[in-house]
């Protein structure tokens, strides 16, 4: 395990053979510390590498994959819409933490020179590896691998999601064979509540804040999310003003430009339509200064971005409600926005409404169990890409429920199937 072993994020995964003189690396991403550094998985050899396999563009999964070509020129296979949003991801990281980034914009260049995309669905052969990109339901573009190797099925799923939303089918394995299956557990301790049931509550606040005369702030992940909930408000609220800001609109951009991989594309062209673009500062003060507007902007957890600036705009009229359909992971100004009601240090205190909404895209610890059981002739189960309360509830589980062993290797640690 180079990354992701009991913790999520940075994933990264190495597959070698009995001589160990060559492998296949699944992700290759980065996390953050408390201080928002970049921190990089294990070190591999890339020359050792036949190929990197890339389930998706968000950054704990992508984001670490240039510095694989400062020294080497490995083979990097990834869904066309992961290869474009995963440049786009790299950039504005490359724009924002370039001082702690061992690599620069020439390694993404050569990384993309040296990338070939293969379709959901998709059968290939790579340097001898024979491989299937099936869908992981995760966000758009995002893809699982089937991995033929030494008379042996190996199946990674990367990040991944069972139920259907208006971005991507969710996943569906039944009838798919394995014999070992390398699966993330970020959820493995507990279950999402119903979406449509979010969905519900979820546009009953919105309603409810707009008819109070107040504006609605929705701090939402660029790649994914933002689009999920715009897809959202063009279905249930499509008379409301709605703004979208930064990155999402360039996200938005390529996924009406891909969309094939879009679930329910007419709602996304709908969004584009009816909805918003903010391009310039003299929008941004002219829906922050009238009552009666929703604004989906990025970050999801309010690190940076245009929602920093719109919660700073926003957050001191009780009128108002900042919406977060996010994870907020600890330390984050959204986790302490959260918990305290305040900006982070603590000294200021927000006056609008506060909700949170789970819109997760990850798989709850039923689905994840349930996964398991479908598919067929399965040996042995390798959870990663979650706490270690997680991997071993739900690895209990597996054991207990499915007579399946499962492994959960800690990062710097090699296991044998």
């Amino acid at each position: 395990m180079l990354g992701a072993g009991r913790e999520v994020g940075r994933s990264a995964v190495l597959l070698t053979w009995e001589d160990e003189e060559s492998g296949i690396l699944l992700d290759y991403g980065i996390a953050f510390d408390d201080q928002d550094r970049p921190v990089f998985p294990l070190h591999v050899a890339p020359s050792r590498l036949k190929v990197v396999l890339i389930t998706h563009a968000h950054l704990d999964h992508i984001g670490a994959t240039p510095f694989l070509y400062i020294s080497a020129r490995p083979l990097t296979i990834a869904t066309r819409l992961t290869l474009v949003t995963g440049k786009l991801m790299i950039e504005d990281m490359i724009r924002l933490s370039g001082y702690y980034i061992p690599y620069e914009y020439p390694e993404l260049v050569a990384m993309l020179d040296n990338s070939k995309a293969i379709d959901i669905g998709g059968i290939a052969e790579i340097n001898g590896i024979q491989l299937e990109a099936l869908n992981a339901g995760h966000i758009p573009g995002s893809s699982m691998y089937r991995i033929f190797v030494e008379n042996k099925a190996i199946l990674y799923t990367g990040d991944v999601n069972a139920i259907d939303t208006r971005l991507v089918k969710g996943v569906d394995l039944s009838g798919v064979g394995a014999d070992i299956l390398i699966m993330e557990c970020t959820y493995g301790l507990f279950n999402h509540p119903p979406r449509i049931r979010v969905e519900e509550k979820f546009v009953e606040t919105l309603k409810t804040v707009l008819e109070e005369g107040g504006n609605v702030l929705i701090p939402s992940f660029s790649l994914g999310r933002a689009q999920e909930i715009l897809a959202l408000l063009a279905e249930k609220m499509p008379y409301a003003n709605v703004y979208y800001d930064g990155m999402a609109r360039d996200i938005l951009t390529i996924y009406l430009e891909h969309s094939e991989f879009i679930n329910r594309i007419d709602l996304l062209k709908r969004a584009h339509t009816i909805f918003n673009a903010v391009k310039d500062s003299q929008t941004r003060k002219k829906i922050c200064g009238e009552p009666g507007n929703i604004i989906v902007a990025p970050a999801g957890m309010l690190k940076g971005g245009p929602a920093a600036y719109y919660v700073k705009k926003l957050g001191f009229n009780s009128r108002n409600a900042i919406v977060l359909v996010s994870f907020q992971s600890p330390t984050t100004p959204g986790r302490n926005l959260l918990v305290n009601g305040t900006l982070t240090g603590g000294e200021t205190t927000i006056k609008a409404k506060v909700f949170w909404f789970d819109f997760s895209s990850h798989a709850g610890a039923d689905d994840l169990l349930n996964i398991v059981r479908s598919i067929k002739g399965l040996e042995k189960v390798v959870l990663i890409h979650g706490s270690e309360d997680s991997i071993y509830t739900l690895g209990y589980k597996v054991k207990e429920e499915l007579g399946i062993e499962f492994y959960a290797p800690a990062n710097g640690e090699k296991i044998r199937l």
